[in-house]
């Protein structure tokens, strides 16, 4: 009587079993049709039986899982998700299957990045963290670490940006690339090729010479001085020394680090050894005006607008044509327009007030003409920059310049219909 029972268990186990397997097969099928959503019915269908199924029937499902979740929601952040977790469940089950799913997993982190790329250009940097380290989960690349942390500190979720940094440098990242390059003849440009077959073929083509290849700058100086800023900011100053001396060691002649060893200082009161550390960094290349556009951009950080003012002038005296040195300086020029506003719309109708209002309507004026050359310089440069149109149009009105003004807002639509 035992017998008959154990055979009859056996026999309902091995039905489980086809049935799983059965369900499965619809469901791939399904998917080799683009019908996903018909597969996940399939697939649900088979997941209460799954308990029973041996490794290599689980990972198939979980398999066939990842693509129908990835073809019905490409767009769809918790359906990406889960399919970045169930193709990690395949390959935790069954580790060969790598290879099979190397074009779904490749779609996946496409799909993942560009909705990344999306919520940041949109300010939507929580989602897009999230979303670059899901890739993470699926690629195992710590250069989407690096990137999700970027975006967790735009979005000032420091505690996320600092463990994936944190988790990037452990993973040795450096962000450091090869690039194959060659000089264009015709202008003398250096220019990057995605690949070196790409790079020999323009070599054929008897318009570029010179092949070289070289690698590409360090992030981990911008690392560990984000991190540093970020634990000053959280007022943990003991973990900022200690990071900071461990990172100088390491690039004593970083000039990232060294700019950001210079913030800390000033942060944390220390204005001697401020001083001493940007005039060391100005010594270290005294003709290169990205040294100064960089120092401008701390000073600016740190609340020394005078300062940055003086270094993005610094970086144009050694190119004119710096286009962020000018827009920088019109930033921080019109920064003070704020606060003048604020204090005329305080004033009453006295006699006083009245005439305290028109010296501020003055120095705002002032203001305004002092930024002007700036910007005009800046769209020179960069005749399709809207923002830079639409400060301009704005400054033109407020001068009272009619017919720039128009011109400024003609141009304003025209951008804005690209």
């Amino acid at each position: 009587m035992k017998t008959r029972i154990l055979i009859t268990g056996l026999a309902f186990v091995s039905a489980i079993s086809f049935g799983q397997k059965k369900e499965i097969k619809k469901a791939e099928k399904a998917i080799k049709s683009n019908e996903y959503n018909e597969a996940l019915t399939y697939l649900n269908e088979a997941e209460p039986m799954l308990g029973t199924a041996d490794n290599d029937v689980k990972a198939q499902f979980y398999a066939a899982k990842g693509e129908a979740l990835l073809g019905s929601g490409a767009t769809d952040f918790n359906k990406l998700k889960g399919a970045a977790e169930a193709f990690g469940q395949a390959l935790e089950l069954d580790p060969k299957m790598e290879t099979q799913l190397a074009v779904p997993l490749q779609n996946l982190r496409a799909a993942l990045i560009n909705g990344a790329i999306k919520d940041q250009n949109a300010g939507q940097y929580e989602m897009a963290t999230e979303k670059l380290y899901a890739s993470y989960l699926v690629s195992k690349d710590p250069s989407d670490l690096y990137f999700a942390a970027s975006n967790a500190v735009n979005g000032k979720n420091y505690e996320n940006a600092l463990k994936y940094y944190q988790m990037a440098l452990d993973a040795g990242y450096t962000g450091e690339t090869e690039e194959f390059v060659a000089t264009r003849k015709e202008t003398g440009e250096v220019e990057a090729f995605d690949n070196e077959n790409l790079r020999n073929i323009a070599l054929k083509s008897g318009e570029f010479i010179k092949p070289e290849k070289r690698v590409t700058e360090s992030r981990k100086g911008e690392i560990l001085r984000n991190m540093t800023l970020i634990y000053i900011e959280q007022g943990n100053n003991e973990k900022a020394t200690a990071l900071m001396k461990a990172a100088r060691a390491e690039n004593p002649n970083d000039i990232y680090l060294m700019r950001a060893d210079a913030d800390m200082s000033y942060k944390m009161g220390n204005v001697a050894r401020y001083n001493e550390l940007m005039n060391q960094i100005v010594a270290s290349d005294p003709n290169n005006p990205e040294i100064y556009f960089n120092l401008g951009v701390g000073s600016a950080e740190i609340g020394k607008k005078e300062k940055a003012v003086e270094y993005y002038e610094k970086a144009l005296e050694l190119n004119p044509n710096y286009e962020a040195a000018l827009i920088n300086i019109a930033v921080l020029k019109l920064s003070g327009e704020d606060k003048l506003v604020e204090e005329m719309n305080s004033l009453g109708n006295s006699r006083a007030d009245n005439q305290k209002y028109d010296e501020l309507k003055q120095q705002r004026k002032e203001i305004y003409i002092e930024t002007m050359p700036y910007l005009e310089k800046a769209l020179q440069l960069n005749p399709n920059n809207p923002e830079v149109v639409r400060t301009l149009m704005n400054i033109y009105g407020q001068l009272a310049e009619d017919a720039k003004y128009k011109e400024m807002k003609a141009k304003l639509e025209t951008l804005e219909k690209q």
